[in-house]
């Protein structure tokens, strides 16, 4: 009989289609499946397109081929994905850092801030700060028109009533309008000098010393043509000249920055209420010790005549 088997002939090779075999081909089958739909769906986000694919893949019969096609979707899903890209991918952060130079009554306000992007891109834009000056701190108006002309800082006073000479306690607020220069040092970056003065203060019953609160400025830009950085950090829109020697009016963005530092403080120190009868006394025996030198002095080496 064809096919028969006789106890003296070898045993006949099986085929192995036993159940655990097909387990594990099941399992193979169902990861690729599911990473197939996973990376899929998280790179189009549109159902139909993972429904199309997985129908595709059950009509291969290869599960490398399909598991192929999950490491396409996984990289498709790197490069275009919005919930993998974010705003962080396309837009770089913007960076803010405001620190005060020298000692004593009289400081350098320095301002930097740097850019994520290539500088070509930032050509054809200005970047125009706008600083507040608390009460306790005064700009001279005549010293930044000395410094434009030496050409070592762009900067206006906003406020018309400012008055230079007024106490801490009886002057207000002020607004100053920098513009920014690159900085030869940072290719993205730019930069931004202030001279600022300390104002007197009122002397104080316990502690000799005040502190002042320099807030961080508002990050204004003006690009010629639109870029991706003003779509991204834009938040509103603020009318200010286009630039300081031209008096035309610009719609500049108001920029959304990171600051380094929250503010800056500034430690002032200030007399003692204690000391007021002290130095009263003092300074008037001065006075009266002085006028009475430069009148002898007249009159021992003066020459009059009527």
């Amino acid at each position: 009989m064809r096919g028969a088997w006789s106890p003296g002939a070898p045993a006949r090779p099986r085929r192995r289609h036993g159940q655990g075999g097909q387990l594990v081909l099941f399992y193979k089958l169902l990861w690729c499946f599911v990473g197939l739909g996973w990376s899929c769906s998280m790179a189009t986000g549109r159902a139909s397109e993972l429904v199309g694919r997985s129908v595709c893949w059950l009509l291969w019969t290869s599960p490398r081929g399909a598991c192929r096609v999950v490491g396409t979707c996984s990289s498709r899903y790197n490069q275009e994905s919005p919930y993998k890209l974010g705003k962080k991918a396309t837009c770089s952060e913007i960076i803010l850092r405001q620190e005060v130079l020298k000692d004593g009554f009289h400081r350098d306000l320095l301002i930097k801030v740097k850019f994520g992007e290539s500088i070509e891109d930032l050509q054809t834009c200005r970047l125009l700060i706008k600083q507040y000056i608390p009460t306790g701190l005064l700009v001279d108006p005549y010293e930044l028109a000395s410094l434009q002309e030496s050409n070592i800082t762009e900067a206006v006073m906003v406020s018309e009533d400012f008055n230079i000479e007024a106490p801490n306690y009886l002057s207000k607020e002020s607004e100053v309008l920098i513009y920014a220069r690159q900085d030869s040092q940072c290719i993205d970056c730019f930069q931004a000098f202030l001279p600022v003065h300390y104002r007197y203060h009122r002397p104080h019953s316990k502690d000799g010393e005040t502190f002042i609160v320099v807030n961080n400025p508002d990050l204004l830009m003006y690009c010629d043509q639109e870029l991706p950085i003003l779509k991204c950090w834009a938040q509103s829109q603020v009318a200010a000249p286009c630039t300081l020697k031209n008096k035309d009016i610009c719609q500049w963005n108001n920029m959304k920055y990171k600051s380094v530092f929250k503010n800056v403080t500034l430690q002032v120190p200030v007399g003692l209420t204690i000391h007021t009868s002290l130095v009263c006394s003092v300074t008037l025996l001065i006075t009266i010790l002085c006028s009475t030198l430069i009148l002898l002095a007249i009159f021992k080496y003066g020459h009059f005549s009527l």
